[in-house]
């Protein structure tokens, strides 16, 4: 009897011990796989069984044990049993990972949304698309390579390619349509990007000013500029580290306010020349873009109403982090088509069927690219200014999200391309032969 007591107590000791070193990650793990499911189960109208099946389904995220309240529209995930993490869905903010002081009796303010237009065809609208068959289009080569990338490595659920503002090839995985928003994961910066676009165009905003970051007016980071942040290069320290426990995955899954992480940040280089990828930046913007619109209720409408509503992107859903600031570095949803839109908008040098969104400037300068980052990216988006996919125009830039989301966007040849999925590909083959089948 005393040896079993001695083994239970033990067992005890080690659990404890277990559970003592692996709180953070299990903390982290709970976190990421209660709001995936809150979002996906609410916002994108997908059933729990099929979220654990797939987006769920990876390691060491299988190892939490999700479940939703449909009436109350939470989900909790607990990790081994040991520690458990809620996400609560809110009808116009999406999905958010909550703490047990939140309350949740407080109606949240949520941003005024315009209803779709479904009269007018796509893209300036959401009626069918008066088609037009493109003699100089190879259709059948085109949707060969489409279907190609529909396969268990890829893992692709939707791709959209728009010529000449026409649609001439859409495939989505079982399961998914033209209706189906998806996670566009760090494509969000992009859009987050745009919104300083809009602003500075409406003269709200100067992106060459410096940040207006009270923290930093009295050391050397006063003189970051809101242009060093778009472009990443602002020499904060950041560690963009999604395989352990770092600053983005703290930031994500245990922060009330995402905003905050990357202005205590010391330098670990200069301005204008330390590049360094930081979805942390990305947050700081988002509460840039709070602070100069003023009030909770304008930030929250102001995205919408002076650019997402306004090409039609109804679909589009920001999620907000419990301090109700847009999480501009990762959660934004949408359906393949809206993602497309998004992408027409930057082919038109922002005007969207005659109204000018933003300064048709603006285009190139998310498209110019940041110093040391090797032509790779500009201000939140990525490039191919140095031919990193050899077989692509240089001109070339695109949006880019966790787990192979895309939109990319081809000046000249009037091309927009959207994939979305669960894992990469070989974007230089696909591109390729897509070009290929426009002569």
């Amino acid at each position: 009897m005393k040896i079993l007591k001695r083994i239970l107590l033990l067992l005890s000791v080690v659990l404890i011990l277990f559970v003592i070193v692996n709180y953070p990650k299990l903390n982290i793990l709970s976190g990421y796989s209660a709001k995936n499911t809150s979002s996906s189960v609410f916002l994108a109208k997908r059933t729990l069984a099929f979220t654990d099946a797939t987006d769920n389904n990876f390691s060491p995220v299988n190892l939490a044990t999700d479940k939703v309240n449909l009436a109350e529209k939470y989900a909790t995930s607990s990790s081994l049993g040991l520690l458990t993490r809620k996400a609560v869905y809110r009808k116009g903010l999406g999905s958010v990972l909550v703490t047990k002081d939140f309350d949740e009796s407080i109606p949240p303010l949520v941003p005024a949304r315009t209803k779709p237009d479904m009269m007018t065809p796509y893209p300036y609208g959401n009626a069918t698309q008066k088609d037009t068959v493109f003699a100089n289009v190879d259709y059948e080569k085109l949707n060969k390579k489409v279907n190609s990338i529909f396969n268990p490595v890829n893992k692709t659920r939707a791709v959209v390619v728009i010529y000449k503002d026409q649609i001439i090839a859409e495939q989505y995985a079982e399961g998914f349509d033209k209706d189906s928003r998806i996670l566009g994961w760090s494509m969000t910066k992009s859009i987050m990007s745009t919104v300083f676009g809009v602003m500075q165009y409406q003269g709200k905003i100067n992106v060459q000013d410096k940040a207006p970051v009270e923290k930093w007016k009295n050391d050397d980071r006063k003189e970051i500029t809101i242009h060093n942040l778009l472009q990443m290069n602002s020499g904060l320290e950041w560690d963009e580290n999604y395989n352990e426990i770092s600053d983005v995955t703290k930031m994500l899954f245990l922060e009330k306010d995402m905003t905050q992480m990357q202005k205590e940040k010391p330098f670990v280089g200069k301005p204008n020349e330390t590049w360094y990828y930081s979805s942390g930046t990305s947050n700081l913007l988002s509460g840039i873009l709070r602070q100069k619109l003023g009030s909770q209720q304008e930030y929250l409408d102001y995205w919408y109403r002076e650019f997402i509503d306004k090409i039609g992107m109804n679909t589009m859903v920001i999620e907000t982090d419990m301090k109700g600031h847009y999480v501009g570095s990762s959660y934004a949803w949408a359906t393949p088509r809206d993602w497309g839109k998004f992408g027409l908008l930057y082919l038109h040098r922002g005007n969207w069927n005659g109204t000018q969104l933003f300064a048709p400037e603006w285009t190139d300068y998310v498209a110019q690219p940041t110093p040391t980052s090797r032509g790779s990216y500009g201000a939140q988006f990525w490039l191919n200014a140095e031919g990193k996919f050899k077989d692509l125009p240089r001109n070339m830039f695109y949006a880019d999200g966790y787990q192979g989301q895309f939109v990319f966007v081809f000046p000249d040849q009037d091309l927009v391309v959207v994939r979305m999925a669960l894992s990469g590909l070989d974007i230089n083959d696909f591109l390729k032969e897509v070009l290929a089948s426009i002569k």
